[in-house]
């Protein structure tokens, strides 16, 4: 390769590294930085000038050969892999970062090393706010608990305003649901919840939680996957003064619910080392903060739930099979709105009752094409996406009763405004065999397209087995990738 065209190679490679919405600093054997990023730049709060050409500690003066993870991958030639680190560099700036760190080779021989970095110091600081706000709030709750518990015992507690007659329904599945969750209240075994988005499964394990013999505890609810794991793990173990640069002296989520209990949400999204010392917290009862050798006991009944099926996210390496059987003591399904058909206008009514008082109105109720509608829509987004349905249609309605031209677009174009070509439309020119074949293929294509190409809620849509569905769309010539069997 000639000169010219290794510069053009270089400046090719400089240029997508630029580009990347993640911060890379790459520094030669001797720790000088060779390659710093715009992005790199921005999170730092510096220029590549000030950076390119000196020694990793010259920039950052509040590291040291043992604390650098580029140093330490130099000397080591193993990577370091999702960390959290809070740097102040050479201008007086914190920088809180979850980054990993790679030895780079040629001819099997170390030349550098690359960091690749995401600046999380705004999440971590308000995380951390949560955390303050949330032993705060816990601290006064216990408070006036000592000084009027008696008064207390059947107020749910802050965070957990749900119970059981706020799961809305009158479908059998819903009925048998509830009375499980009221039965599983009583013990303090881990719970599975399982259900597709937008079917209240918060909701289920706050009504379970008021109803239990630790109420009175604290309700915490944690999304796995709105935290990076480096920042997951000391949010929910706490930290020690100085485990890390810029850690200090914090509760977790386990000290904090401590007597009560705590929601793992989308556990199938937290990384799989970090369900290791979950399991294990699990399984001993007690865990150590991030840094720390103390080990701390807790008191807390731990649920998890997921918009998966917890046997596919096993199967896709995304929650550990040893977890899975540690939390799936006890198993709790909330059905999707479509296997409970005659709760979507029960649920339609409660939530205009519901917009009626807060927004001082006096809706009466909705037009027969628009329960038309409703009992014909698929609802993917389930009861979510019916309140929302109401409450849009709540903010423009000019009545005392909701029409079609008040819905969101997605619910009136889903069905085809209703409205169904005549059968006139329908070729004849095949005669009436070639006729029912294409109206036959419109309705199954429809009918995909409303449920999302999910071949299985199609099958239930249309009222035939998913086998006798899949048969038809081969004879049809309807095939493809957009097509998926496992129910959403």
């Amino acid at each position: 390769m000639n000169l010219k065209a290794l510069v053009k190679e270089n400046a090719t490679l400089k240029s997508v590294l630029n580009h990347a919405d993640v911060a890379v600093h790459i520094v030669d054997t001797d720790g000088i930085t060779r390659f710093y990023s715009k992005v790199a730049a921005e999170m730092d709060g510096m220029e590549p000038e000030e950076v390119v050409g000196k020694h990793i500690l010259e920039v950052y003066p509040s590291l040291t050969i043992e604390s650098s993870s580029l140093l330490k991958v130099l000397e080591t030639k193993k990577a370091v892999l999702n960390h959290q680190q809070t740097v102040i560099n050479h201008k007086g700036r914190a920088v809180t970062m979850s980054y990993s760190t790679y030895p780079l080779f040629y001819n099997n021989e170390i030349v550098g090393a690359c960091d690749i970095s995401r600046d999380i110091t705004r999440i971590k600081e308000l995380s951390e706010r949560l955390l303050d706000l949330q032993a705060e709030l816990l601290g006064k709750r216990n408070s006036a608990a000592r000084k009027g518990a008696a008064i207390q015992d059947s107020v749910p507690v802050a965070g957990a305003r749900y119970t059981f007659n706020d799961l809305i329904g009158r479908d059998q599945k819903m009925i048998d649901l509830k009375v499980l969750g009221q039965r599983v209240a009583r013990s303090g075994s881990p719970i599975l919840v399982y259900g597709e988005t937008g079917t209240g499964k918060e909701l289920l394990v706050q009504a379970i939680h008021n109803a239990g013999p630790n109420r009175q505890g604290p309700f915490i609810a944690q999304n796995c996957a709105a935290l990076p794991a480096t920042l997951l793990e000391s949010i929910l173990f706490g930290t020690v003064r100085g485990s890390f640069t810029g850690a200090e002296d914090r509760q977790g989520l386990f000290e904090m619910a401590d007597g009560g209990m705590l929601l793992f949400d989308e556990i199938n999204s937290m990384p799989v080392e970090l369900q290791g010392k979950l399991l294990r917290v699990l399984q001993e009862g007690a865990f150590r903060r991030v840094g720390d050798h103390r080990l701390r006991k807790v008191n807390v009944r731990v649920v998890a739930s997921t918009n998966v099926d917890p046997l596919a996210a096993v199967k896709q390496q995304l929650l550990r099979l040893d977890l899975f059987y540690r939390l799936n003591v006890i198993s709790l399904r909330v059905p999707p709105l479509r296997e409970r058909p005659g709760d979507i206008m029960v649920l339609a009514e409660h939530f205009i009752d519901e917009y009626n008082r807060l927004f001082g109105m006096q809706v009466r109720g909705f037009s027969e094409k628009v329960k038309y509608l409703f009992e014909n829509h698929c609802w993917p987004g389930n009861v979510r996406e019916l309140r929302n349905c109401i409450e849009h249609a709540m903010n423009i309605v000019d009545g005392p009763v909701i029409e079609e031209r008040f819905l969101p677009a997605h619910v009136t174009q889903a069905q085809g405004g209703g409205s169904r070509p005549a059968a006139t439309a329908v070729s004849l020119s095949k005669g009436l065999p070639g006729a029912i074949k294409q109206l036959e293929k419109e309705v199954i294509m429809e009918t995909l397209e409303q449920c999302s190409w999910n071949i299985s809620r199609a099958a239930r849509r249309l009222k035939v087995p998913r086998q006798t569905l899949q048969y038809k769309l081969r004879i049809l010539g309807v095939a493809g990738g957009a097509l998926r069997e496992a129910p959403l």
